[in-house]
């Protein structure tokens, strides 16, 4: 994983989070959000950037090294559904697209061991952004 500068997260999406990492299983991917986390700055949710990706927020994201567009909705592990394009905050791109901010991006290193390079093009909806505090 090659860290980003600064991410930002809400203050609900981190107590949200931290309560989820705490009964989760210890995996690659859980601890890389624990790390993701760690280095992250809380903002109140009615201070977040509309240009932020938080929970349940509809993205629009560039694989820089294959090229590949791709829309999701970033959710919690029990809403995924990848039919319905929504990614778990528990699956690498998830944990990789949290907290970035539309003209960023982020070096992620997959469970295969492969490097993905994802990059912000849009934030295509956030629920803070929409007066949705609580989703």
């Amino acid at each position: 994983m090659n860290l980003k500068e600064n991410i930002y997260v809400t203050d609900r999406d981190r107590t949200r989070l931290e309560r989820l990492l705490s009964v989760s299983k210890k995996t690659k991917n859980v601890t890389d959000l624990e790390e993701e986390l760690d280095r992250a700055i809380s903002i109140p949710s009615e201070k977040i950037p509309a240009t932020v990706v938080t929970m349940n927020s509809k993205v629009r994201f560039k694989d820089e090294i294959t090229g590949e567009e791709s829309e999701v909705t970033l959710v919690y592990p029990q809403e995924a559904n990848i039919d319905e394009n929504k990614v778990s905050i528990l699956a690498p791109v998830g944990s990789a697209l949290l907290g970035l901010s539309v003209g960023e991006s982020i070096e992620w290193t997959m469970p295969t061991g492969k490097k993905r390079k994802f990059g912000i093009i849009a934030v295509l909806f956030q629920p803070e952004a929409a007066g949705h505090f609580n989703l």
